[in-house]
């Protein structure tokens, strides 16, 4: 048995009923050493670039590129993984537990919940707390 095997085989009923695969934004920018892992293409992070400079790290690497930088990926942080649909977030996610990464969440909502925690008053309250 290969470890992706292993990996999917752990996430039974109570894993995902306990939403011990996700993370709201909101949630997740409050949290120290985490990083926003954005897998969207080079032409959607090119498009729409996150402002993450108070929050958290950002490292894009585009989803069919993981296997081949996992090297940058940092196993000391807390990983939010994210893309515009929740598909190539999913599958990295899967990816990622599988080699090992024990940090690792898939982060909701695509954009929408993403940009409502990145509004000016939040980023205010954020930075002075």
């Amino acid at each position: 048995m290969n470890e992706l095997e292993k990996t999917i085989q752990t996430m039974d009923f109570q894993y995902f009923a306990t939403g011990q695969h996700k993370v709201e934004p909101e949630a997740f920018l409050k949290t120290e050493k985490a990083l926003l892992l954005d897998v969207r293409s080079k032409e959607e992070m090119e498009t729409v670039q996150f402002p993450l400079k108070h929050h958290v790290d950002l490292l894009e690497i585009p989803a069919h590129e993981i296997p081949s930088r996992i090297e940058e990926i940092p196993k000391d942080k807390f990983l939010g993984v994210f893309c515009s649909s929740g598909v190539r977030c999913v599958m990295i996610f899967l990816y990622l537990k599988s080699k090992g990464f024990e940090q690792v969440r898939i982060l909701e909502g695509g954009y929408t919940k993403l940009f409502q925690a990145l509004m000016p008053g939040k980023i205010y309250k954020h930075l002075n707390q």
